[in-house]
């Protein structure tokens, strides 16, 4: 029994459940990420270079020949370049985000606390100060 409180207090800490919902919006926003490259900016880019479709290039290593069975074996370095336009997006957005977080962070720490309320002995010395100071 110790078993399962001692899991369930370390399932249910902070941390860890941050940790979960940063894996399923990491996922889900990895998904728009690629719909982003693949639907969005890879079409204009192969209408730019005349149709080229990055993700069908590829270096063939050997051709498929069906008579005897064999399947082709390429280098697919079209797919290749996709996933690393999608991953330099992601870092991109992920910089964007830590950089205004940092920014709201500093900006936090620039505010100023206002001075603590002076104690009552320093009230009373003050008060004794004025009353002086005006004899």
């Amino acid at each position: 029994m110790g078993f399962l409180k001692e899991f369930k207090e370390f399932a249910m800490r902070g941390s860890v459940v941050d940790l979960a919902v940063g894996v399923v919006i990491g996922g889900a926003f990895g998904k728009i990420v690629t719909s982003l490259v693949d639907d969005i900016i890879m079409p204009p880019i192969g209408y730019i270079t005349g149709g080229v479709d990055f993700g069908e290039l590829k270096y063939v290593l050997t051709a498929a020949n069906e008579s005897a069975g064999v399947e082709e074996v390429a280098l697919k370095y079209g797919n290749f370049i996709n996933v690393i336009i999608q991953f330099l997006i992601i870092a991109f957005c992920i910089f964007l985000v830590i950089k205004g977080l940092n920014s709201l962070k500093r900006k936090e720490e620039a505010v100023p606390e206002a001075a603590p309320a002076p104690s009552k002995e320093e009230t009373l010395l003050t008060e004794i100060r004025d009353i002086l100071r005006n004899k």
